[in-house]
């Protein structure tokens, strides 16, 4: 019975390995593939749903990544990233606030981090596949290191045949899913020089917050 219960969890602690090993293997091999693009442009969806509590929201945007600078449009508003400073542009109030990743250091608002924010504070496991809209979506289950977060687990789904990410599943401690589903994705665009250069002459009557 001991030799049984030994070899268990022997094969048990295995199969946990095998299933880190592949799914971080699969993640590289995407971060690697996105990282090699001179830029990406891509549309997406947001959706916030906590059933218990009776609330869905569902959004749109899009963005447009070179390294880590970004423009991104979302919420009504539009917030580019210099590569030093982030220009949050909002039309409606004819207000500019202007900010760093240190004061404002998040993945909402910074899509950036959509190809790097997995490899520090997370274990990784192997999870469902599931054919979308004729992609074959491989999930890998992101599980937080910090015990003091609120995240209960992530799922990060992948297109392996484009090596891509599809679709980021949100899940927290208090029953809120939100879920980031990534379209219309082009790479290496032809952009301007000064793409990702904040021009103050566009915003004459903005109010201006640093």
């Amino acid at each position: 019975m001991k030799n049984t219960l030994l070899l268990f969890i022997l094969l048990s602690n295995l199969c946990f390995a095998q299933s880190y090993e592949k799914a971080k293997n699969l993640l590289d091999r995407v971060s690697g593939q996105m990282k090699s693009k001179e830029n990406i442009r891509f549309g997406f969806s947001y959706v916030l749903e906590n059933k218990k509590e009776q609330i869905r929201q569902e959004m749109e945007g899009n963005v447009t990544l070179s390294g880590d600078r970004y423009i991104l449009n979302f919420l009504e508003a539009e917030q580019l990233f210099d590569g030093a400073k982030i220009y949050t542009i909002v039309p409606e109030n004819e207000e500019i606030t202007i900010s760093t990743p240190e004061e404002d250091d998040d993945i909402s608002v910074n899509p950036s981090k959509l190809l790097t924010f997995y490899e520090k504070g997370y274990g990784y496991e192997w999870d469902i596949q599931q054919r979308v809209m004729g992609k074959k979506i491989q999930f890998i289950k992101l599980l937080p290191i910090d015990d003091t977060t609120e995240i209960n687990y992530l799922l990060l789904g992948i297109d392996t045949e484009r090596l891509e990410v599809y679709r980021l599943i949100q899940v927290g401690s208090n029953g809120t899913m939100t879920t980031l589903t990534l379209n219309n994705q082009e790479a290496n665009i032809v952009l301007p020089s000064d793409y990702f250069v904040f021009d103050y002459k566009k915003y004459p009557n903005y109010y201006i917050n640093e």
